[in-house]
Formats: structure tokens, C-alpha cells, sequence
């Protein structure tokens, strides 16, 4: 078995002196290097270099640099996703975003985690655990999405959160771990509707 071939099995794999993923990091950085250094009004030019890296990306999308993530291919993106600046995805496993997906400046999504004892982690070894994001999810600022986490469809994730476990669908969620505060209900919709307009 590879070490890529490890690290898609969610095993430990040796990230650091592997030569084929230093090979793949390398040509994921050059990219991430071209588009960071990209004019902001090249978006056509932009937006093909991160169809020609992600692994999947479905209608528009638009993420604003700087952006970094380690392999590119293990990233999915939904229709309609935005990201703000300083977006990072340490992609060593899947990475997925629904559709209508919102992320705020300066957050992280990593699926890499290293191991607790020392001696395995000074071999350089890591582990790689999936993240899904569903539709229709707004992350606040500052957030960090830890290894094998799922977050739910229609759910607000307040600023500066560590979102170490699963977050269920139709949900406030924030903290320090994330934790869900309250559901998101129709009359909160209505309510918050009713106040927007108001103040038009």
C-alpha cells in the first residue's frame, strides 16, 4: 500500500518524506503561489486555476485570496460558494461543501490531525479524516473545522468557533468546542425577515 494510498484509507501515512505527495504539495503550493499573486479583476483566470486543482467545483463559485491548501483534489465545492479572505483547507482527505455555502474571512478546514504520542508523530507520520459541509451553511469569522467533522444542511456557525464534532442539520451552533445553541425555526426566519425590512 502507498502512503497516498494510506492516507485515502483514513490510516496513519508518512505526510512528511513520502516523495509523491512532497510532489503533489508542491504542485498544490505553486498553484495557490499563482493564484494569490493573480490580479482580483483576472477572476476568469483565476477560477480556472482552481477548476484545474480542486477536485470537484458544481456551477460558481468565488474564493478570495489569499487561499491555501496542501493537495487541491480532495476538494469538493458545491453551486454557489463564497469564501472570504485567508481560507485554508488542509485537504489530506475529502474536503466537501454543499451548495449555497458562505465562509467569512480567516477560517480553516482541517482534515489533517498528527498523532498524540510522540514517537509516532516525530516519524512524521498523520492521519487524514473527511469534513462535510451540507447546503446552505454560513460559517462565521475565524472558524476551525477539525478532522471528521460533518456539519448539517441550513446552519450558522458563529465566529471564532473550533468545531470539533458533528453538527446536526437546521441549526445556531458556536463555541469553544462548538456546541448548537438553539434550531433554527420558521418564525425566527419570519421575525428576522420582518426586522430586515423595517429598516429599509
Amino acid at each position: 500500500m502507498t502512503e497516498k494510498e494510506k492516507c485515502a484509507a483514513g490510516m496513519l501515512y508518512d505526510a512528511n518524506y513520502d516523495e509523491e505527495l512532497l510532489r503533489d504539495r508542491d504542485i498544490c503550493k505553486d498553484v495557490c503561489f499563482a493564484y494569490n499573486n493573480t490580479k482580483p479583476s483576472e477572476l476568469h483566470t483565476k477560477k480556472e486555476m482552481l477548476r484545474k486543482l480542486f477536485g470537484r467545483t458544481e456551477g460558481e463559485f468565488v474564493i478570495q485570496a489569499p487561499f491555501w491548501c496542501d493537495y487541491g483534489y480532495n476538494i469538493e465545492l458545491g453551486n454557489h460558494f463564497y469564501a472570504n479572505h485567508n481560507l485554508m483547507i488542509l485537504d489530506a482527505a475529502k474536503v466537501k461543501f454543499g451548495d449555497n455555502v458562505f465562509i467569512a474571512p480567516d477560517c480553516g478546514f482541517h482534515a489533517a490531525g498528527h498523532p498524540i504520542d510522540t514517537e509516532r508523530r516525530n516519524q512524521g507520520l498523520e492521519y487524514g479524516w473527511p469534513i462535510t459541509v451540507g447546503d446552505n451553511v454560513w460559517i462565521g469569522a475565524g472558524v476551525q473545522v477539525l478532522p471528521g467533522v460533518t456539519i448539517g444542511s441550513n446552519v450558522v456557525i458563529g465566529a471564532g468557533s473550533v468545531v470539533t464534532r458533528d453538527i446536526p442539520d437546521n441549526v445556531v451552533a458556536a463555541g469553544n468546542p462548538c456546541r448548537v445553541l438553539r434550531p433554527i425555526t420558521q418564525d425566527e426566519i419570519s421575525r428576522e425577515y420582518r426586522k430586515a425590512c423595517q429598516k429599509r
